[in-house]
């Protein structure tokens, strides 16, 4: 029997299975909910906006985007992004999905929190975006029906999400400083830690290696 949440069916395929299982025993709580929480937002927007997202996909990259903060994929220094992009990447690859869609979700994943190129790039990826805006830090959510976010809120909680969201990103972040360069993510590291410091394009600029 389908799982149909506000409206929202769950894909019933082996990966979309497999991912659930994979997500809810590597991450936490708190994250599993909010990724759960951003495949449903996504999809509800897909459909208000005219995209059209490959439900499958669009459910891997969300349940994957947040993946990186809690479980590097690799030993290099890089974005938690794309830790994500790239677990998402080698799950896909290992289950004999096409390099199209592999490419579609680690995009969708990579660029989650950048602003302004998710809506001119595919729906997948323009649909995880729209989901991440809303269950974080709620945009478009006045536009729902406030039944919906709650029969989806109810399915899954959101407790003290925005205290404890904000401190699982300074957690995942806290030992790479120097990935959040140009992101979002240096404002959660400038509070948290006192003696962190951001540095400017200004900087690098003035600073290099030319005379002028």
């Amino acid at each position: 029997m389908s799982e149909i949440i506000a409206g929202v069916e769950i894909p019933e395929t082996s990966a979309v299975a497999e991912a659930t299982r994979y997500i809810r025993e590597t991450t936490s709580p708190l994250l599993f909910h909010h990724s759960r929480r951003v495949f449903l937002f996504s999809s509800i927007h897909a459909r208000t906006t005219a995209l059209e997202p490959d439900p499958e996909l669009l459910y891997v990259a969300a349940l994957f985007h947040d993946s990186g903060l809690l479980t590097p994929f690799s030993d290099a220094e890089q974005r938690f992004e794309v830790d994500g992009a790239d677990h998402a990447q080698a799950f896909l690859r290992d289950r004999g999905f096409s390099s199209r869609a592999v490419e579609v979700v680690w995009n969708a994943i990579a660029l989650h929190t950048t602003p302004g190129i998710p809506a001119r790039m595919g729906p997948e990826v323009a649909a995880t975006n729209l989901g991440v805006l809303t269950d974080a830090i709620g945009v478009g959510l006045d536009t729902l029906d406030p039944a919906m976010v709650e029969e989806i809120t109810a399915a899954h909680p959101r407790g003290d999400f925005k205290n404890e969201f904000l401190r699982t990103f300074y957690e995942g972040l806290k030992h790479r400083p120097n990935t959040t360069y140009g992101t979002v993510n240096a404002d959660i590291l400038e509070h948290f830690m006192p003696d962190f410091r951001r540095t400017s394009m200004v900087e690098r600029v003035t600073a290099s290696a030319w005379p002028s």
